[in-house]
């Protein structure tokens, strides 16, 4: 199974998309948006800002668990990954990310 960006609305009625691995986990998520045509340009901005290591900002949770955001160029936010047990998950994360997102289609959801 390819990537895939998933756009769906979640119980608040707000639109978020995730991008999801061949293998089916999620990899990235994004934040809600309230019109559809933004949570759209979200996914558009994961595909261009998805290959430049510069863009992505890698933390440590207060647990102690690692985890990245994918920032535009502006600086905002446009998805988070999950918490990883080890920096080095994190890197095949954010790898994964820059792999599979340029080509990833979009599953409508909405």
């Amino acid at each position: 199974m390819a990537a895939k960006f998933e756009l769906y609305t979640d119980k608040s009625g707000e639109f978020r998309f995730r991008l999801k691995a061949g293998n089916g986990e999620n990899i990235l998520a994004s934040e809600g948006y309230k019109q559809k045509a933004s949570a759209e340009n979200g996914i558009k901005s994961v595909k261009d800002n998805a290959g430049d290591d510069a863009r992505y900002e890698r933390k440590e949770t207060a647990a102690g668990k690692h985890m990245f955001n994918l920032k535009a160029s502006n600086g905002q936010v446009i998805g988070t990954s999950q918490s990883y047990a080890s920096a080095s998950g994190r890197d095949n994360g954010i790898e994964s990310v820059k792999k599979n997102a340029p080509d990833a289609a979009t599953d409508d959801q909405t």
